[in-house]
């Protein structure tokens, strides 16, 4: 069922329920107040035949002919007169006898003053009446045929606009559900427009206030980074081809060289070194890949607990010197550490060892004395740490493309890579709830700036 359909008759079952609790209210109301209005007149007429009965003294045989000539005797009001003891004193038709009397019924009148109750369709009044100093017990009963009539007639008419009101607000609400869901509709169609190979269009997002609006809005921010998401792809797949591509076909080449015919010791001792470096660039180029793409899993997918910074950057630094024994590594304390939480985070400590040994490993390689010193301190809300080399530096126009994977500026004729680290080193930090800055001077040095906040 289409939600449009949905809402129709949602809509329609909220009215007609509102209707139909409407049309009891009425029915009921109207069907009370026949009821109280014909004991008021069956109360009024008693006390008529009453007052000509004992006022005007009436004959009793006169008061019954009339009774009976009446044009609607089959329905008026049937009156009968008792004292208190049940002695009667007068009757409209004693042979026809509607009611009924008994001796308990007059001594409940008595006691009670009035009592009302239906005898089948009739309804019966009993009541008791002070003349002149004297009680009496009056009954009358009558069938209000035309109450029922109205009643019955009302009941036909509201069941009659009842259903004609729920065929109008129907057909109101599929107009009404059209309109709402138009702009959904016309959403759909904009998006069946949307593949994989033109994901620059975008969906209209209409007065940008309502709901569908949002809709849109958030629809076309996730285009965006599915968009940005298939370039980067399509980039990361063109350079990871281009950098497997040169070591392997350096690899390639060595070895095809070496078979062509044979050669002595040292060459081939030359050749299996030319291979090792080659492999070797392979394996650092997969280490790098397969942390990057740790450090682009969802964070829910990776472990976090509470981890002491400093902890972190002494194994970054142990590791970087346990590969590099001829590089100089300095770490200072700014501040005095005087409680654990200053310099802790929440934190994967695997990913920030990685980030920080690419920051090390970067300064010292980029450095002529290969020496770099880390600063550590504190504010109340985030521990920063501070990378500092006095190597190359970076150019102005370089600066805003260091942390894209796999770019490699001028200082490439420095020393080999592959341009991950720093894109690598960014994802991390950013997956931490973190930020990292950069400033550098040509051939002064380069400072890394890493805010990370506290637990």
């Amino acid at each position: 069922m289409t939600i449009r359909k949905r809402l129709s008759l949602l809509f329609t079952s909220i009215i007609a329920l509102l209707l139909l609790a409407f049309a009891l209210v009425i029915y009921f109301s109207f069907s009370q107040n026949r009821e109280e209005e014909y004991y008021s007149l069956l109360h009024h007429t008693a006390t008529t035949k009453a007052n000509l009965l004992l006022d005007a003294k009436v004959k009793p045989d006169v008061l019954q002919l009339i009774y009976r000539n009446a044009e609607n005797s089959l329905f008026q009001e049937e009156v009968a007169i008792y004292d208190t003891s049940f002695h009667l004193l007068y009757h409209d038709a004693v042979d026809i006898d509607k009611v009924k009397e008994t001796k308990e019924m007059i001594d409940e009148i008595v006691n009670k003053k009035q009592i009302r109750f239906y005898q089948g369709s009739l309804q019966v009044v009993g009541f008791l009446y002070h003349h002149k100093q004297k009680d009496y017990v009056i009954t009358a009963a009558a069938n209000d045929a035309s109450g029922y009539s109205k009643l019955n007639n009302l009941k036909l008419t509201l069941i009659f606009a009842f259903f004609a009101a729920i065929g109008f607000v129907y057909m109101a609400g599929e107009f009404l559900a059209s309109k709402v869901l138009q702009p959904v509709s016309d959403l759909v169609k904009e998006v069946e427009e949307i593949t994989a190979t033109n994901l620059d269009l975008r969906v209209g997002e209409g007065n940008g206030k309502d709901e569908i609006a949002e809709l849109a809005i958030t629809f076309n921010a996730m285009l965006n980074r599915l968009e940005r998401s298939f370039d980067a792809q399509k980039e990361f797949v063109s350079n990871i081809s281009h950098e497997l591509r040169t070591p392997l076909t350096a690899m390639l080449t060595e070895l095809q060289v070496t078979v062509e015919k044979g050669r002595d010791n040292q060459f081939y001792k030359d050749s299996i070194n030319h291979a090792i470096t080659d492999a070797q660039k392979l394996v650092r180029l997969s280490n790098s890949l397969l942390d990057l793409a740790k450090a682009n899993y969802d964070h829910t997918e990776i472990s976090f607990k509470e981890i002491r910074l400093d902890e972190v950057l002494l194994d970054a630094r142990n590791d970087v010197l346990h590969n590099h024994p001829g590089y100089k590594i300095n770490i200072v304390f700014e501040q005095e550490i005087e409680d654990d939480d200053f310099i802790s985070v929440k934190g994967n400590e695997y990913l920030l060892r990685v980030a920080f040994m690419n920051l090390i490993e970067n300064g010292c390689k980029f450095s002529e004395k290969h020496e770099l010193s880390v600063a550590i301190s504190y504010l109340p809300d985030k521990t920063i740490l501070r990378f500092q080399d006095h190597g190359i530096g970076i150019g102005e126009e370089e600066l805003g493309k260091i942390f894209t994977a796999f770019y490699r500026g001028q200082n490439k004729k420095f020393t080999e890579g592959n341009g991950i680290g720093l894109s690598l080193t960014q994802k991390i930090i950013e997956l931490h709830q973190g930020d990292i800055a950069v400033y550098s001077q040509l051939h002064q040095g380069t400072t890394f700036t890493i805010e990370l906040p506290h637990v």
